[in-house]
């Protein structure tokens, strides 16, 4: 007499099917010593049932006028334990493959971000990869795991556009380096690096719109300016010009 699925969440709730002979005026299905929550007769050869509550594995048996069946087992599966996202941003596009761990796991059937569900690749019971979904909009989601056991919420994805530079002030200064330029821009909050003519130099982010920078040591004359985040990079051609000091 098999079941299926022959498992689901410690909260009951899982709709079961269950395919054997002479099933006919079926008056109770079991779960272990708990009664399903509803039981509909299909057929003479199939009846569903809604798991109740339960832990571990019991049971299930189907009770007629004729007497009651032998048991087949069904496994409840507690609710996901969600710990860490490998990384907790990405492109507005999606695409990018991103690792979640935790425990009860290996049952897992969709993540969702924000509403949008992807279908994970379970590594483990303690770990799963997915390919993250295209954002409706820049900014943070809740995450999701569904699995037999459940669905768990908590942890949060931050979907980012990428930069655009729109200006730089001062657009010149020594080839010395140490020139503080202020960057403006759009999506420029998750900044990871800012670099003069391939140079990386140290900034601060000051806002979504604004970063502040300071100049590495160059080579006199305009240079490019570059500036990335997890989304991607946008490079402004010769935005900066080297000036050199004056010699005698």
């Amino acid at each position: 007499m098999p079941i299926s699925p022959d498992q689901g969440s410690t909260g009951g709730g899982t709709l079961v099917t269950i395919t054997g002979t002479n099933l006919a005026s079926t008056s109770a299905v079991k779960f272990g010593s708990k009664p399903a929550t509803s039981v509909t007769q299909v057929s003479p050869t199939q009846v569903s049932a809604v798991s109740p509550s339960g832990t571990g594995t019991v049971g299930v048996t189907v009770t007629t006028p004729g007497g009651t069946s032998n048991p087949v087992s069904f496994f409840y599966v507690g609710a996901p334990f969600k710990s860490s996202l490998g990384s907790t941003s990405g492109p507005l596009a999606g695409g990018n493959t991103v690792t979640l761990s935790g425990t009860g796991l290996s049952t897992a059937t969709g993540v969702s971000f924000g509403g949008v569900s992807a279908t994970p690749t379970v590594n483990s019971d303690s770990s799963l990869s997915v390919t993250v979904p295209a954002g409706a909009a820049a900014g943070p989601v809740g995450v999701s795991v569904t699995t037999a056991g459940g669905t768990n919420n908590g942890l949060t994805y931050t979907y980012v556009d990428v930069p655009a530079i729109a200006s730089l002030a001062p657009a010149s200064g020594p080839t010395s380096g140490g020139t503080a330029v202020t960057i403006t821009g759009t999506s420029l909050d998750t900044t990871e690096s800012v670099t003069f003519d391939g140079v990386p130099a140290p900034f601060s982010v000051i806002n979504a719109t604004t970063l502040s920078a300071v100049t590495p040591p160059g080579t006199a004359g305009a240079v490019d300016v570059a500036v990335t985040n997890p989304a991607g990079s946008d490079t402004e051609a010769g935005a900066f010009t080297y000036v050199a000091g004056p010699g005698i």
